[in-house]
């Protein structure tokens, strides 16, 4: 070939290289590199690159020479699935803070609600409403059973009629087809106290027959946490369906240790083939209204008829000594100190005060029957979100480590500063991640990102999420698994949960280098039942 030619040649290369690059697009849209993936099925973690187009994983590997439109160095750190949550109260607070930081900065894309036999009846103006908010993460929910009952025969403590109960059905049925995964008990609240097993049963087996599960909040975790095992258990025996004991706990001295034998009933009804799992927040200690401690009968009709059987001596009598039974041997764990006031909205200046406190406030004793006056007399004016000191860690221990329990905070999408609330909400997840895996090694990192990824992905039937595998939807965290760490406590709980550097919903970034960005990628998540809206 003669020079001139050659020199030809070489010029004409020159100008049409920036052609020819311009028109080789980059191989993915976002490449994270360099991280020691968990896959989230519990397989140990390995170092590989994830290759990210659209809102989906499209490749994972060691990917040298791939080209992206942003290339993310995880400088070893863990990469991820974004952490499931299949126990929130997120209907508090994700209309006012759709960027849910409290849960992003943890590393968690996906918040399910509609817990505790609680939900909106029907489901679909309430899904629309947060869809038409845009969230950070994606959003699902179970049709609460109490919900459903309240709206055929309000809070009447009675055994539904069949006509009742066929009404329940026909609720359920559209709760299932708005997207719906299933059905959730709070048999421990009025009115789910009131229902015998064989009326939940009933709606159990329309929730099983439209594919959906059951989850409870069991009618008894105090004296009766083994029988009321055994009921969530039978609900899902003989409703034909996925069944599933809701932060699971033991609460009570008295009654401390007894997840030996609940978790060996959980064992033994899965080996006669039954499904049923468990989910678990790592603290020692719950959170729910101050009318926790007040007997269910007397909670019949609602507060105003509760305030009103205060009036009557007898009756007031009654409640008292039932108060006075829980904060000695249930969920007062044996001191009126361990019940802490979180949220109180007639007066905000309450919060994280105890029973202890304000009845020593008022001149008295801090004894459990001079608790429960001052109860009484707080219930009369309102209603307070509560703090109960009164879980073993033991328990704690032994029911996270269980292989079939999951992670689930049972918290809220907090609005940062606003009243005492339970660490859970800012900290759960990290907590188990720097607690029980970093310090205390009960569990290895790949099981604790199965429990919070896969397991509760399969659980729901999210066929697409939960796994680091291409197809997937791209829902990924990358963490420093040195540093990732819950920062929340009980005193001063507001406070964001750290270690966590990038956090993605759907292919986009919500949690970018350590800062909350303005996107709104999160989806509404439908379950198996669900019909779009003609």
């Amino acid at each position: 070939m003669s020079n001139f030619r050659l020199t030809f040649l070489l010029i004409a290369l020159l100008v049409l290289l920036p052609v020819l690059t311009a028109q080789s697009p980059a191989q993915f849209d976002l490449l994270i590199k360099n991280g020691r993936v968990v896959d989230g099925a519990g397989n140990p973690w390995r170092k590989a690159a994830v290759g990210i187009r659209g809102d989906s994983i499209v490749a994972v590997g060691l990917l040298e020479g791939a080209t992206a439109a942003r290339v993310v160095d995880a400088g070893g750190q863990v990469v991820a699935p974004g952490f499931i949550d299949i126990h929130t109260h997120a209907s508090r607070g994700i209309l006012e803070v759709p960027t849910a930081e409290n849960y992003v900065r943890q590393g968690v894309v996906t918040l399910m609600e509609g817990n505790d036999g609680s939900s909106p009846i029907p489901l679909k103006p309430f899904l629309d409403q947060v869809a038409e908010k845009r969230t950070s993460v994606n959003f699902g929910m179970f049709a609460g059973q109490g919900s459903i009952r309240s709206k055929v025969i309000g809070l009447a403590n009675r055994r539904a009629t069949a006509e009742e109960i066929q009404q329940m059905k026909q609720l359920l049925r559209q709760a299932m087809a708005d997207g719906a995964f299933g059905l959730s008990t709070g048999l421990f609240y009025i009115p789910g106290n009131y229902t015998p097993l064989e009326e939940v049963i009933e709606l159990a087996k329309v929730a099983g027959a439209l594919g959906g599960m059951h989850i409870s909040h069991m009618r008894n975790e105090a004296d009766g946490v083994i029988d009321s095992v055994r009921e969530t258990i039978a609900i899902g025996e003989k409703g034909g369906l996925p069944t599933q004991v809701t932060h699971h706990k033991v609460i009570g001295p008295p009654n401390w240790g007894r997840s030996v034998d609940t978790l060996k009933l959980v064992s033994d009804a899965r080996a006669r083939g039954v499904d049923v799992t468990l989910d678990q927040y790592p603290y020692t200690a719950s959170s729910t209204g101050l009318t926790a401690l007040v007997p269910q009968w007397a909670q019949e009709g609602g507060h105003r008829a509760m305030v009103k059987r205060f009036e009557d001596p007898a009756a007031r009598a009654r409640i008292k000594a039932g108060i006075v039974g829980n904060i000695k041997d249930n969920r007062g764990g044996g001191d009126p100190k361990n019940i802490v006031l979180a949220n109180c909205a007639f007066d905000p200046a309450l919060n994280g005060k105890s029973l202890a406190q304000l009845t020593e406030q008022q001149g008295r004793p801090a004894t459990a029957e001079n608790a429960a006056e001052t109860a009484i007399g707080l219930l009369t004016r309102g209603t307070c979100q509560t703090v109960y000191h009164a879980i073993d860690e033991a328990d704690v221990v032994r029911i996270l480590t269980c292989p079939w329990t999951m992670i689930g905070s049972d918290g809220e999408v907090a609005v940062f500063g606003r009243g005492a609330i339970h660490p859970r909400s800012y900290g759960t997840f990290a907590r188990v991640l720097a607690v029980y895996v970093r310090e205390k090694k009960l569990l290895t990192l790949e099981d604790a990102v199965r429990k919070m990824t896969s397991l509760p992905a399969q659980r729901l039937g999210l066929l697409d999420r939960g796994l680091l595998r291409p197809g997937m939807k791209a829902d990924i965290v990358v963490f420093d698994p040195a540093a990732i760490a819950d920062r929340a406590t009980f005193v001063n709980p507001h406070q964001y949960a750290t270690g966590v550097t990038h956090v993605l919903a759907n292919g986009e970034f919500v949690l970018d280098n350590g800062r909350i960005t303005d996107r709104r990628p999160g989806r509404i998540l439908y379950g198996p039942a669900f019909r779009p809206a003609k």
